[in-house]
């Protein structure tokens, strides 16, 4: 894992994570004042301890920090907010939605118990399936422990001086709803969450929490920002992305093929009948299955948006193509 400078005064920390997709890319901007963390990592012993050697590589006091901000509130961009916090004391900032997200999902999750199970129970899933990605999401739940004593929030089109540069805030919904992308014009620099990804596609679920149509919106968002000046854009994951309209293509022409396939697949069928025609089903882990059926779901509802289905709702949803 280990720290790299990608730029002057900014730091990746690749933080390592227990899944097939083994790391996350945080980063820390040093200012004359102190330091700012972007995004935290999932909290597990190898995590720690991959930020306490970050710490003594940058010759980082964590009293040093003096903020933390979160691109958004996935678990593993979230998960060590409150470790970190307890290390530094340093402010925890997000978008409102994100926050919104983290308490239902991470600080106060029974609410969302009897809502997800029925979420899943509704694509087709099996129970015996919903009951392995319900044990999934509790495990993840307790990799965000201890959480943040205070949140923050921060609105999109906000400037935030970091890193010897001004940062415009700007929303990128899709992959998760409220979650924020950082572009410094002056030298064309984004950090850019997990929106656009290298090598793999950024996760576009239908979640018991998502507002209507993420796919949607995830697209027009990537039309939006296609035209940004980036010369070198900073993701969550994987490497950096130095053709930036190059990618955008690369996602839009994926999404297009996916939603091909899936208009596909759904005559008469289930979405989890669906997900095991397009994904690899019995190659899939319990996290990935998840995530698998969310993503199948979001496809299948802006297919329903775009009239080219429809569904019969009697418990579970079963599409059909429209003539």
């Amino acid at each position: 894992m280990g720290v790299i400078q990608v730029a002057e005064h900014i730091y990746q920390v690749r933080l390592p994570l227990p899944f097939r997709l083994d790391h996350v890319n945080c980063y820390a901007l040093r200012d004359d004042d102190g330091w700012t963390l972007v995004d935290a990592g999932l909290h597990w012993p190898d995590a720690e301890a991959a930020w306490r050697a970050a710490w003594a590589e940058l010759d980082l006091q964590p009293r040093q920090i003096r903020r933390m901000i979160l691109t958004h509130a996935h678990p593993d961009h979230f998960g060590m907010a409150g470790w970190v916090q307890a290390q530094s004391s340093a402010p925890v900032y997000l978008a409102a939605e994100e926050e919104t997200f983290a308490r239902r999902m991470w600080m106060a999750p029974a609410m969302e118990v009897a809502a997800s199970a029925q979420h899943w129970r509704s694509a087709g899933a099996p129970e015996d399936v919903i009951q392995r990605m319900e044990a999934q999401t509790d495990h993840l739940q307790r990799m965000t422990l201890p959480h943040p004593t205070a949140l923050a929030t921060i609105e999109a089109g906000i400037t935030v001086q970091m890193g010897g540069r001004k940062w415009q805030a700007i929303h990128a919904p899709g992959h998760s709803e409220g979650q924020l992308l950082f572009y410094a014009a002056s030298d064309r620099l984004l950090l850019c969450g997990d929106h656009v990804l290298m090598k793999i596609t950024p996760h576009i679920g239908l979640w018991p929490t998502s507002a209507p149509d993420p796919l949607g919106r995830y697209l027009a968002s990537l039309d939006a920002l296609a035209g940004l000046e980036v010369q070198l854009a900073l993701p969550g994951h994987r490497h950096a992305i130095h053709d930036w309209p190059g990618r955008i293509a690369e996602l839009q022409q994926h999404h297009a093929e996916r939603l091909t396939t899936m208009a596909e697949s759904a005559d008469g069928a289930t979405a989890f009948q669906v997900m095991e025609r397009a994904f690899p089903a019995g190659l899939l882990s319990e996290h990935e299955l998840r995530f698998a059926l969310a993503e199948t779901l979001a496809h299948l509802e802006h297919l329903v948006i775009r009239r080219q289905l429809n569904y019969d709702d009697g418990g579970v949803r079963v599409y059909h193509r429209r003539e």
